[in-house]
């Protein structure tokens, strides 16, 4: 999944990234509101972690601006907000919220708990209340960042786990390659690559049989069954 942390203390904002990152995430990284809606005009983020003070704007008009349609913003329908800010009060926590927030978490905080609201945003892309995704013999979960096929584990990278989960949320559905790379993929993936054939077809083989199905011209099917 591609995430968007907007976050203007260096320091905190390459914490969070690792974190991120290091749990599979394809993440980048805006330190003010003006560089964060570049980056949304054209990238169709999953989820947006965002602080309220920035030193061009603040959280709460830039969620605002988003929700209303006020700026163009690619996926704006699928884009989740996660609001990271050291103001705590009632009365800013609720005007997150109905700001358009999807979530509010006040620093400072731990990453485990980052992490599992993170999960827990990204499960509501598919409408999905658990934490575990199954389809066919193929068992998904996030949480422990374990796959198995019939049981038996799989040994994946970061990359091979992130096309996997994004297949397995959409069962059935051609995924074109640059869907992936957007996806999967941070902003430093070079889209003349062949990343993304590559990684699905290492994916395909220790799957095993045909789990994952090339559509000619069209993209990816992770079959159902």
């Amino acid at each position: 999944m591609r995430l968007l942390v907007v976050e203007d203390e260096e320091d905190l904002a390459t914490a969070v990234r690792l974190g991120l990152t290091r749990a599979g995430y394809a993440v980048d990284v805006a330190t003010d509101a003006a560089a964060a809606y570049d980056r949304l005009s054209y990238t169709a983020y999953d989820l947006m972690l965002l602080d309220v003070n920035l030193p061009d704007s603040d959280g709460f008009a830039m969620c605002r601006a988003i929700r209303r349609g006020e700026v163009p913003v690619e996926g704006a329908g699928e884009l989740r907000i996660l609001m990271l800010t050291a103001r705590g009060a009632l009365r800013d926590r609720v005007r997150g919220l109905d700001e358009g927030a999807d979530d509010y978490l006040v620093k400072p905080f731990a990453l485990a708990e980052l992490l599992a609201r993170v999960r827990a945003l990204l499960r509501r892309d598919t409408g999905g209340a658990g934490a575990v995704l199954t389809v066919g013999p193929l068992t998904l979960d996030a949480a422990r960042h374990a796959a198995t096929r019939d049981g038996a584990p799989l040994a994946l990278t970061n990359k091979e786990f992130g096309v996997l989960e994004y297949l397995m949320t959409r069962p059935g559905r051609v995924v074109p390659a640059e869907e992936l790379l957007e996806h999967v993929w941070d902003e430093n993936a070079d889209p003349f690559t062949e990343t993304v054939r590559v990684t699905v077809g290492t994916l395909r083989r220790k799957l095993g049989g045909e789990a994952i199905e090339t559509v000619v011209g069209r993209g990816y099917r992770l079959k159902e069954g």
